[in-house]
């Protein structure tokens, strides 16, 4: 993108023309009015930049205003809109950034302290590029070609940032814009098509149409046209994309024993979720769920533990799926601290086990500890590093039904690829077994089960999410809710009866296709101004 005296080049948009003037001082963004001087003021214009990044965090539980998401990229998006020059423009993009991931994430700052801003300010500068490309193609007075590039364009640019962050070691998939609206329905459908990256997507798309139809008259046919497009796409997918054929119910109980502190935590937990897997006697459950780390003992080494968890297998008559977060000495190369679902059944653990494979990092390892070990001396990072396991599972439960189980382990119900593989591998049933006791009185806890309504959407697969502590929840084969979730204040067992489905979805079937999608919009998009920056004549010649 050429920058000529490190302003904007003239003609913002592929094929349109060329701005009346500076894009902080043309009429459309007001530059004589006094906010527009204000917004001159590189302090004041960085706390905009700041807040209007971190406004669409409220589209995300604990606040849940899923409804502002269409709007809310807006005052961003303006905002870049009157940068005048490519450099003020990628200032407000990465500060744009690092205010969203500062509000996503802003639990996490008991634990991680200032490092948490020095990540944020780090995964900021992602959104850079973007501030730039939203610049140029929103600025001045785009063409109605230009209207329409930019409505495609500029959702592809933010799907690729939604797609390097979601790397595990860059923190993961957590806070994707398309995964606020998980209490939508026609969202919901729309993930069973392509996942929460086409959600991703259209909810950008809307916004650069709302942006360009409130201040670019020349581009307002072209911004109703585009948001008739999307409409008439979600419509469509609402009545023709095919859904999972409801096949029974499977009756899951979940065991959430609330807080429990002090020096003795671990058993008293252990013997309270004894006591509620007590109260299910009679209730016939065909199985049972407890949270993550709800056992603090490998079970193969410790028969003690194994019997009395067998024992309450054989007094409610269903297996229990049990998370042990223990350390196993099973050779030299496996040795150490695993988080394992294992599932329980009368006569012991069955043996099947799944081992987390997708870690939290500084949770539960810290990246490249030689150099940033220093973490754990400033917050709660993890003193020593969990292992991972080599492979995802598929458990088979006994009994004439032989529901197929794929457990996942806290953090990686944020992960759509897990949960597509677990469906594609014959999982009837998706377990997220969860803790979040360390962030208990923030927006963490809600916003972590609502995750379980986009993988079941996605996968056309029920999903159950058990905690420790809460939020516990269920949701059918279409992300709808089932039953009352158990808020953060809750020490109970809750039983669900959770619909069950076959059949596939087309995400399943085809996988992250949005993705690829985007970065080709994006090859034609920038092979285009290659090719037209190639054919200018060089200064000085005819």
């Amino acid at each position: 993108m050429p920058m000529r005296g490190g302003r904007l080049p003239a003609d913002r948009t592929p094929g349109g023309p060329a701005d009346e003037g500076q894009a902080g001082s043309s009429p459309a963004d007001g530059g004589t009015r006094p906010y527009a001087r204000l917004l001159r003021a590189p302090l004041w214009r960085g706390a905009a930049a700041l807040c209007a990044g971190a406004l669409p965090a409220l589209a995300f539980p604990a606040p849940s205003l899923w409804w502002i998401a269409p709007v809310a990229l807006v005052p961003w998006m303006l905002l870049l809109r009157s940068a005048d020059t490519g450099r003020r423009a990628a200032t407000d993009g990465w500060l744009g950034g690092m205010g969203f991931m500062l509000a996503v994430h802003h639990w996490l700052m008991p634990s991680l302290h200032v490092f948490l801003v020095v990540l944020a300010a780090l995964l900021g500068l992602l959104w850079a590029p973007w501030g730039v490309l939203v610049s140029r193609l929103l600025g001045g007075s785009p063409s109605f070609r230009g209207a329409v590039a930019a409505v495609a364009v500029l959702p592809s640019g933010w799907l690729m940032i939604e797609l390097v962050r979601s790397w595990e070691g860059l923190g993961g998939p957590w806070g994707l814009l398309g995964a606020s609206q998980w209490e939508f329905s026609p969202a919901l459908r729309t993930a069973s098509v392509g996942g929460v990256w086409l959600v991703s997507l259209l909810v950008v798309a809307v916004n650069t149409a709302v942006t360009l139809l409130l201040v670019v008259p020349s581009a307002r046919t072209a911004a109703a046209a585009c948001l008739v497009v999307c409409t008439l796409g979600v419509a469509a997918i609402w009545v023709r994309a095919p859904q999972p054929e409801r096949t029974g119910t499977a009756r899951i109980a979940v065991v959430q024993p609330g807080v429990v502190d002090g020096p003795d935590s671990i058993e008293r937990r252990f013997a309270r979720s004894e006591a509620l897997t007590r109260s299910l006697v009679g209730r016939d459950v065909g199985l049972v769920v407890w949270g993550e780390s709800s056992v603090g003992v490998d079970l193969s080494r410790s028969p003690g533990t194994a019997d009395r968890i067998a024992a309450l297998s054989r007094l409610v008559g269903a297996e229990l799926l049990v998370n042990m977060d223990a350390r196993r000495t099973e050779g030299p190369d496996s040795a150490g601290i695993y988080k394992s679902a294992v599932l329980v059944g009368p006569d012991g653990p069955t043996g099947d086990r799944y081992d987390k494979m997708r870690l939290v990092p500084f949770g539960e390892y810290v990246p490249a500890r030689a150099v940033l070990g220093w973490a754990t001396s400033v917050g709660r990072a993890a003193g020593e590093d969990r292992l991972r396991g080599e492979r995802p599972v598929v458990m088979d439960l006994p009994g004439a039904d032989g529901l197929r189980l794929g457990p996942l382990v806290c953090f990686e119900s944020a992960f759509p690829d897990m949960s597509r593989r677990l469906a594609a591998d014959g999982a009837q049933l998706l377990i997220a077994q969860s803790s979040t006791s360390t962030f208990q009185h923030s927006w963490a806890p809600a916003q972590h089960a609502s995750l379980g309504a986009l993988r079941a959407a996605e996968t056309g697969r029920p999903m159950v999410h058990a905690t420790l502590t809460g939020v516990s929840a269920a949701y059918g084969p279409q992300g709808e809710r089932v039953g009352a979730p158990l808020g953060t204040d809750a020490s109970e067992a809750a039983v669900y009866d959770v619909p069950l489905a076959r059949g596939s979805t087309l995400y399943v079937r085809l996988g992250a296709w949005p993705v690829y999608g985007a970065l080709a919009v994006l090859a034609v998009f920038f092979g285009t101004a290659g090719v037209r920056s190639l054919r200018k004549p060089a200064p000085g010649r005819p």
